[in-house]
């Protein structure tokens, strides 16, 4: 879903971010990049030294076009370009 939503350029990039633990699912810490979401989930990782958190409003397991993947979620963040910490 991360990269069908276009947070990273592909599944293996997503994936590494998940295996080293950078991402949690509500909350909890997700180390498997194959674990499913569901709507409503909240997921926060670390992007290009940025905290993104995001709930999930659309499933879609295919990379369509940043439109498309832009309605897939909403951004929680109270300010997306928040560098982390």
């Amino acid at each position: 879903w991360l990269c069908a939503a276009r947070f990273f350029k592909t599944r293996e990039l997503a994936a590494d971010v998940i295996e080293s633990g950078h991402l949690r699912l509500n909350g909890q810490r997700c180390r498997k990049p194959g674990h499913g979401v569901m709507v409503g989930d909240v997921l926060s990782f670390s992007q290009a030294r940025m905290l993104r958190v995001v709930r999930v409003e659309v499933l879609n397991g295919q990379r369509g076009p940043a439109e498309q993947a832009q309605a897939l979620y909403h951004d929680l963040a109270p300010t997306p370009d928040a560098p982390l910490e």
